[in-house]
């Protein structure tokens, strides 16, 4: 059954969620259709843009993403407080860059004089503009529309690219958002079209690696790494990037049965900051899309309130 958005995204509950976004009718996003013998690679340039633009305007920053041959996933930070922060030309100046607006507001960015009730009238527009800024379902509005629109006139032909709606989770903890950031960014190697995270092409671990590369403090538009949780804790993501690196590159390798019996059996460090054994790790990544709320039973019974329901669901996350 369908479950409203307002029972899935709440950032009262959780500003941390992992989308995924699938085409229908077999259609091609990008990689090879064998059946039709054409190539849609260039496809993921087109999304990897268009994500990293509407980072750029929006308050929400990209955890993690990974561009797959028919879906696509990404892991979101909504900035609540950056949205509150702006002032009303820098949320018109955003919201513009990618809508043409209304010439009332074009007028009030000139600086041209307005009536008060003109000037009452653009701080209704803006504020409701402020409010979609910090949403998920406008950000992948705004990315769907546009690639659907670009795939339809390339193939020429009209109707639904993708399927209905995004597919959402919350997720409500640092162990779910390690598994989901790990998780996505390690599709392309559990898809063997990959073997190693620095050579999976259009994922954010290796805009991470190349931007580690030319001594950049972080890849354009990602969300940084804060470094684990301290008081004052700066704003970015609760681990060091480095930790998270090994992560992944462990965790790859781990879960390629050709592998097993290969591989160094040192546990990288982050997994006893959170509190994983090697194993449990290893169960959790490869389930982490089960359900629609992710994180330890504490967390899933702490964030029902702010989601609107009463009944304990989700992928449970167990506590060592």
């Amino acid at each position: 059954m369908t479950k409203a958005r307002s029972s899935l995204i709440s950032i009262d509950a959780t500003p941390y969620y992992h989308c995924v976004s699938r085409c229908v009718r077999r259609s091609f996003l990008c990689g090879y259709d064998e059946k039709a013998q054409q190539s849609y690679e260039h496809r993921r340039g087109w999304i990897e843009e268009r994500l990293l633009a509407l980072a750029g305007a929006f308050c929400i920053d990209i955890c993690a993403y990974a561009i797959m041959s028919n879906h696509y996933h990404v892991v979101l930070h909504v900035n609540a407080d950056k949205a509150k922060q702006l002032t009303a030309h820098d949320v018109a100046e955003r919201w513009l860059a990618f809508h043409q607006g209304p010439s009332l507001v074009q007028r009030f960015i000139q600086g041209n004089a307005l009536t008060d009730s003109e000037t009452e009238r653009c701080v209704e527009i803006i504020e409701v503009w402020r409010e979609r800024l910090a949403s998920i379902s406008w950000f992948m509005r705004l990315l769907n529309q546009h690639i659907a629109s670009q795939a339809n006139r390339e193939d020429k032909c009209t109707g639904h690219f993708w399927e209905g709606r995004f597919k959402s989770q919350a997720l409500l903890d640092e162990k779910a958002l390690a598994a989901a950031m790990a998780y996505v960014d390690l599709n392309p190697i559990r898809a063997a079209i990959a073997e190693t995270p620095e050579t999976s092409e259009h994922t954010s671990v290796k805009a991470r690696i190349e931007s580690l590369k030319k001594e950049e403090a972080t890849a354009r538009h990602l969300f940084s790494f804060a470094g684990n949780p301290r008081e004052p804790m700066p704003e970015g993501l609760p681990f060091r990037l480095m930790d998270y690196l090994e992560l992944v590159d462990w965790t790859g390798r781990q879960s390629r049965e050709d592998k097993r019996g290969k591989i160094d059996t040192r546990t990288p460090e982050i997994l006893n900051r959170l509190g994983f054994d090697s194993d449990e790790w290893l169960d959790i990544y490869t389930q982490v899309e089960k359900g629609t709320l992710v994180g330890t039973e504490t967390a899933i019974k702490d964030s029902l309130p702010q989601l609107g329901r009463k009944r304990l669901c989700g992928f449970r996350i167990p506590v060592s």
